[in-house]
């Protein structure tokens, strides 16, 4: 990885219109957002209740995702918004931001600083930009088509990140959520062949595991069952840093319900396990 100023590469849109004002823009939100969840971070007096289906939900996730779509509303009127907890708003283009408020909720109550707020933009079927922000972690990552992927605390001066170059699952370090969605749906045994195959797992789990394999810390993340907002922000972050994000069953981006993360080169290799 090398520390490098970023500059935004043109994006095949017509006009010669980039990505770079989304991206800051993504920032400029992600920002304020920090603060709003840090500040509910381990806060005594928050509010937790539970979802029909099961999960838990905090006054601050419905905060940050309401603050998200107001700004959001205000600076890209003519854009579609799908979130977590308000669903989706559309818009008169082919653009979409799709939001996740707090990725790792569980964490976030039981005062986990793993959890991030997630910000992407989709244009038709192809997410064009992504946004993870943990404050908790003192990190964040980003990438925009064509421009590479990228971590740092601000846009200005940021390092580049790289996949890992490891080619076989004996070298490979596998990050995964948990065990209880694979037996869920079946693919438990494929799960653990996987898992005996690699040099190491890992349970990361949510968000991280994704970044890792960005980064070349991690080389493949895998999870059952996910929603669209917990990986579109994902999906840009892992391509453009040399990556494959697919579902379980090969198909790019994140459309399918689940996720399989790799740096490329173990891809088909763990699709033998986990499709």
């Amino acid at each position: 990885m090398r520390v490098a100023t970023f500059q935004q590469t043109p994006s095949p849109r017509g006009h010669g219109r980039t990505y770079e004002d989304d991206l800051r823009l993504a920032h400029v939100i992600a920002d304020q957002v920090d603060s709003m969840t840090m500040s509910r971070f381990r806060a005594v007096d928050l509010h937790v209740e539970t979802k029909p289906d099961q999960t838990p939900v905090s006054d601050a996730d419905r905060g940050a995702e309401e603050f998200i779509r107001a700004q959001l509303a205000r600076a890209r009127t003519r854009d579609a918004i799908v979130g977590e907890e308000f669903g989706e708003e559309a818009g008169s283009g082919s653009r979409r931001w799709i939001i996740d408020p707090i990725d790792g909720t569980k964490n976030f109550v039981r005062g986990v600083p793993v959890w991030a707020t997630l910000i992407a933009l989709a244009e038709g079927d192809e997410v064009v930009m992504g946004l993870v922000s943990a404050p908790a972690l003192g990190r964040r990552w980003w990438a925009a088509k064509g421009s590479g992927a990228w971590t740092g605390k601000s846009i200005a001066a940021a390092t580049r990140m790289r996949v890992s170059g490891v080619s076989s699952l004996d070298d490979a370090s596998f990050a995964y959520s948990s065990l209880d969605g694979w037996e869920e749906r079946d693919k438990l045994n494929g799960f653990l062949d996987l898992t005996r195959e690699c040099w190491r797992t890992r349970g990361y789990g949510d968000f991280w595991s994704y970044m890792l394999v960005a980064e070349g810390a991690a080389d493949i993340a895998a999870e059952p069952e996910l929603e669209l907002y917990d990986m579109a922000a994902l999906v840009p972050i892992v391509v453009e840093a040399g990556g494959r994000f697919t579902s379980l069953d090969g198909s790019d981006g994140p459309w399918g319900g689940n996720a399989l993360a790799t740096n490329g080169l173990l891809h088909d290799k763990a699709l033998v396990y986990l499709g």
